[in-house]
């Protein structure tokens, strides 16, 4: 028998308790903003690091081509006379390249009009070589442009550099300021997009524990939003069918309750008023003992249901010949059977059938079986106890069969016949049924047991009812 899953039947007029208030910054969206914020405050970093230094090289060379340039004109200008007797100019030339914050040195005759210049650069150009690049000018990062002039004299124009790395911090900072804002943006609908199933799945969550069976999430892309959607659509179709079943249940064995307790009840007014004469009261207290017997056998069925699934259910499993199991049950039965004109008839292979289970619990199953074998087979119909090992091999385990010529199953029928109150709810009204505890009690039993019941079609024409049974752990050990 499948597992049927526990649920808590919301009660009327309660309220469910209210979800825990969320901190916003412990939410998905706020910690998805974050770590967009964080991953675009590293982009932006990083392309600082990159950006900024390719700039500053390339503003470099820019003004390094410029300076170039001016030291070209002034070398022409200059050289149209001698450095010593400039004309006007060339004085006003030098004064313009100034006032653009470029320092020009004259060299004449090997040497510098002004200190500050580096004494290799004025050696080079008076050598009749150019110069160009960077060089320490006054202990500052200078870049240097130098010209020769004939007889010795010479060019020399220098510019700092501490300039372009500011003017390419000023002309960045904007785009790399847009580009953290756009990955802020970027994080917050990202954040959101995301959290917006979750929220929506939290929601039919919190419908679900107030007791709305009916809830259902759309299905929406991504695939784990998908998976999500599903999973919970799924749980709530299973537990509107199991409350659904368990609705069933409890409305079968509140009848199966009430028909006993209905009888004892009558009898018991009708002895208080007399109504019954004295030869009359024997059979009315057997009656009455009947009644009460089959009422206290459906209160132990649902206590054993209830503790089926307890860690401390007692089990004493011990090796048990399932041969002389049915011998004993054979003794018990056929009387029984022979009373309503039922053959019973057992069948064992001749000699010792091992297995290793609980004596009482199995015989518990096997007369579970019975009972509900003989209550709805018809006068002579007949119920068989069969036993037999599970295999060639001693330690495959035993098997023991119940079978009968009644009214059988459906194949509908099979795929239920071990769910609480499920065949009872189909045929009653119909066809003789129990409570619908026993065969759910059955499985139940078999399963904590370690073995295995299938229900199937009897040769016979009716049920048939098979449990396979572990071996002793004994056999097992000598004949490996």
């Amino acid at each position: 028998m499948p597992d049927q899953p526990t649920v808590a039947l919301p009660v009327l007029g309660a309220r469910p308790p209210a979800p825990p208030r969320r901190r916003s910054a412990h939410t998905l969206t706020a910690r998805a903003v974050l770590v967009t914020c964080a991953v675009a405050l590293v982009s932006v970093l990083v392309t600082a690091l990159v950006a900024v230094p390719l700039a500053v090289r390339g503003a470099e060379r820019r003004d390094q081509a410029a300076l170039a340039a001016q030291a070209r004109l002034a070398a022409d200008v200059l050289r149209v006379r001698a450095v010593r007797q400039r004309d006007t100019a060339g004085e006003r030339l030098i004064r313009q390249l100034r006032q653009q914050d470029i320092e020009v040195y004259l060299i004449r005759a090997g040497q510098v009009d002004h200190p500050g210049l580096p004494r290799p650069v004025v050696n080079r150009v008076a050598a009749g070589g150019n110069v160009s690049g960077r060089r320490l000018v006054d202990g500052r990062r200078t870049l240097v442009e130098g010209r020769a002039l004939a007889g010795g004299d010479g060019v020399v124009l220098a510019r700092a550099t501490t300039g372009p790395w500011r003017q390419v911090l000023l002309s960045l900072w904007l785009p790399l300021l847009a580009g953290l804002a756009a990955g802020a943006g970027a994080g917050l609908l990202l954040a959101r997009r995301l959290a917006r199933p979750i929220r929506v799945a939290a929601t039919a969550a919190a419908r679900l524990r107030a007791g709305d069976r009916a809830v259902r999430v759309p299905v929406e892309p991504p695939d784990e939003v998908a998976d999500l959607a599903y999973a919970l659509n799924g749980l709530a179709a299973a537990l509107a069918t199991s409350e659904g079943r368990q609705r069933e249940f409890l409305l079968s064995v509140s009848h199966e309750l009430r028909t006993p307790l209905t009888a004892i009840r009558g009898y018991a007014e009708a002895l208080a008023d007399g109504v019954i004469d004295p030869d009359g009261v024997p059979d009315t207290g057997r009656t009455m003992l009947a009644e009460a017997e089959h009422l206290d056998r459906l209160v132990s069925d649902l206590l054993a249901l209830a503790r089926l699934e307890a860690a401390d259910f007692p089990l004493e499993p011990v090796p048990v010949d399932l041969a002389r199991l049915a011998a004993d049950a054979e003794r018990t039965w056929s009387d029984r059977c022979a009373a309503v004109g039922v053959p019973f008839r057992v069948e064992t292979p001749g000699g010792p059938v091992p297995a290793y289970t609980d004596p009482g619990r199995i015989r518990q199953v096997v007369d579970g079986l019975l009972e509900n074998a003989l209550r709805v087979v018809p006068p002579g119909a007949p119920v068989v106890l069969a036993v037999g090992p599970a295999g060639a091999d001693p330690a495959a385990g035993g098997v023991v069969e119940v079978r009968d010529g009644g009214p059988g199953f459906t194949e509908d029928d099979l795929a239920v016949a071990f769910e609480r109150g499920a065949l009872h709810q189909r045929y009653r009204g119909v066809r003789k049924v129990g409570s619908g505890l026993g065969l759910a009690l059955a499985a139940g039993l078999v399963r904590r047991l370690g073995g295995e019941i299938r229900a199937g079609h009897a040769p016979e024409g009716g049920a048939a009812f098979t449990v396979r049974l572990p071996a002793d752990p004994y056999l097992i050990r000598t004949s490996a």
